[in-house]
Formats: C-alpha cells, structure tokens, sequence
C-alpha cells in the first residue's frame, strides 16, 4: 500500500469573479517530480497551452496501462523497444444523465525486439493477451467507472 499526494494551487488573477471572467489557470505540484502548469479545457474557458484535468485522466489511464504492459512483457521475456499510445477520452453523458469521462480508447503501438525477445514478436492474439493482462493490473484502470478499452 502506498500513498500519492498532489499539491492544487489556484489564485485569482481577475478583478472580478464571475463564471465568465475568472483564470482558470493554477498549478499541480508534485514535490520532486516538478510542477505542472493546469487549467480547464478550453470548453470551459481554460488555456490550451495548459493540461486539463480530463487530459490528465486519459494520461494518467494510458501510462498505468503501458507501465503495465512494460512490466507484464519485461516477465514473460520479450524485449519493448518503443511503446507509444495515441489515448483518446471522451467527455459525454453517462447513464445518469452527468457529463462524465465515459470511455477512454487506448490505441497502443509496441514494437518489440526480437533479438532479446528469445528471437520472438508477439502474434496479434498474444499481442491482446499482454494488453489483457495490463488492463487487468493497471491501478488506475482498476479505479474508475469508464469503460477502457485497447483498439
């Protein structure tokens, strides 16, 4: 068991506080690891230079999921030379009527190595059966309600 802490720090930068007028804009901090700059989507009135926290959902589900697989490959013996996920969230109405993060499509490309993977390249069905077995102990996944899937 163990415990992860996060800093959220916000500070009007407005002369008024309205809906339409206040910053978005505040900060993530994570003692060590740094500060991120964060603030809405720009949907809702937040800068698009910044990382917003449904950005960070679908972030934080696809670097469990690849961690995961790194992890579950590096066991079995096959050698992951490149790893990169085009992650895609979508924000829409949940069975509640509530705009919730309600599937998260994880789009994963793994190129392996066969020289140091016993001479191996996972087939598609073994190549599934790694993502299965990631899905299964990503923590974050294990934690939400929307529906994760690998396509």
């Amino acid at each position: 068991m163990s415990t992860h802490n996060a800093l959220i720090s916000w500070r009007r930068t407005t002369d008024t506080f309205t809906y339409e007028s206040y910053n978005r804009e505040h900060t993530w901090s994570f003692g060590e690891a740094g500060v991120v700059q964060a603030s809405a989507a720009p949907g809702y009135l937040g800068l698009p230079t910044h990382v917003d926290p449904e950005q960070a959902f679908v972030a934080s589900l696809s670097s469990c999921h690849m961690l995961t697989f790194l992890a579950v490959a590096a066991k079995r013996g096959l050698s992951v030379l490149t790893y990169t996920d085009d992650a895609r969230g979508f924000l829409e109405k949940d069975d509640r009527g509530r705009l919730a993060m309600t599937r998260v499509e994880l789009r994963p490309v793994v190129v392996f190595d066969p020289a140091t993977s016993r001479g191996e390249t996972p087939d598609e069905t073994q190549l599934a059966r790694l993502h299965a077995a990631a899905h299964r102990g990503c923590f974050i996944a294990n934690s939400v309600r929307a529906v994760v899937t690998v396509v």
